[in-house]
């Protein structure tokens, strides 16, 4: 079995923007340093923002992915074939600026592809959109197919606009063509909501991820592309089964309205109809989504199945997330049977990521 860690990272270091093409450096990030207490920040676009740099259990030439190979001896040593790549600075939004942004994405996606290369086939990674500029948003895309990108980044928020947007459509549909899956990780692309909730990070980067798939699922936008896969990444599976009751809860007082006022306004604007049967909601979406060593799984898997579960460490982050033996505890643990292990740690991953 190839065991896949499907949400690894990769923290940015200045290195990162030193792949930036010529007539984007002048964006470069900052990296400053607090002559208080040593914490670095990246100034972008004249705002600051926290540098990742830090890892739990993890070589620093590892983490920072300045030695490749110290990267794939590490993933042997924790029994992984392949693991998928995240940013970290990116989770949140970064500037408001198309031009900005196109230039932080190329830079990024640009050492990500080196990094690919020297990976030896087991180092696959997501590729971002600027979707300021969608005919750049597109060549990106493209780009990322033709050197071992494996999904498409999203966050809950992108900008002003949810994922429902049609104005997103483009991408999807790119996606669907190259066979790439939308990847949907735990975080906004939102400036008033970021801000807003300060040090909640729950709030700040888990909660836009629940909305994002309660608003696809309820919009029916999964249907409107029947090849495209979906993932969510890193928000634990727990909150599967609360999304699920909330859209039927949802949908059947929808139905009774309908049936006591036919006529009304409202039942012009219906969305069409949607499979909301428990167990076999992400399985006809194509949707997939990561979950944890601490979740319910008998609980989880009554209304996610079983082929649609699969699991990261969060590999080179320090924060709540971060499961550097997530691999180990679900083959080896006891914790679950061995078929779904083969399941999650491989089946699923696979079939997600195109691999």
């Amino acid at each position: 079995m190839n065991v896949i860690d499907a949400d690894a990272h990769v923290i940015e270091t200045e290195r990162t923007w030193s792949f930036m093409l010529e007539e984007d450096r002048r964006f470069a990030p900052e990296l400053l340093v607090s002559s208080k207490n040593g914490v670095e920040y990246w100034r972008i676009d004249e705002r600051v923002f926290p540098n990742s740099n830090l890892g739990l259990n993890v070589p620093e030439e590892s983490r920072d992915l300045t030695d490749v190979s110290s990267r794939l001896g590490h993933m042997d040593s924790l029994g992984i074939d392949i693991q998928v790549l995240y940013p970290s600075l990116f989770l949140r939004p970064l500037t408001a600026r198309a031009e900005v942004e196109l230039a932080l994405c190329r830079g990024y996606n640009r050492w990500l592809a080196q990094i690919w290369k020297l990976g030896k086939g087991r180092l696959r990674w997501i590729v971002l959109p600027p979707l300021r500029c969608m005919d750049r948003a597109i060549e990106e895309i493209n780009f990322g197919k033709a050197n071992g990108a494996c999904g498409v980044f999203m966050r809950g928020f992108e900008g002003e606009r949810l994922l429902s947007d049609s104005s997103l459509f483009p991408v999807y549909e790119e996606a669907q063509r190259l066979d790439l899956p939308i990847c949907i990780h735990a975080g906004t692309g939102n400036f008033g909501y970021y801000d807003q909730f300060g040090l909640d990070v729950f709030s700040r980067f888990k909660l836009p991820s629940v909305g994002a798939f309660n608003n696809l699922i309820y919009q029916g936008v999964p249907a409107r592309f029947p090849d495209l896969r979906w993932s969510f990444v890193e928000t634990t599976s727990q909150w599967i089964p609360y999304a699920i009751n909330d859209l039927v809860i949802r949908t059947q007082a929808e139905r009774e309205f309908q049936r006591k006022y036919a006529g009304h306004a409202l039942s012009q604007v219906r969305p069409k109809e949607r499979n909301l049967a428990a167990g076999s909601l992400l399985r006809d979406n194509r949707i997939y989504v990561a979950c944890q060593t601490s979740d319910d799984f008998s609980y989880v898997v009554e209304y996610a199945g079983e082929d649609n579960l699969m699991v990261g460490t969060d590999y080179g982050h320090a924060d709540y997330s971060n499961d550097i033996e997530a691999i180990q505890t679900l083959a080896h643990g006891g914790k679950i049977s061995p078929s779904l292990a083969q399941k999650i740690l491989g089946d699923n991953p696979k079939r997600l990521y195109g691999l």
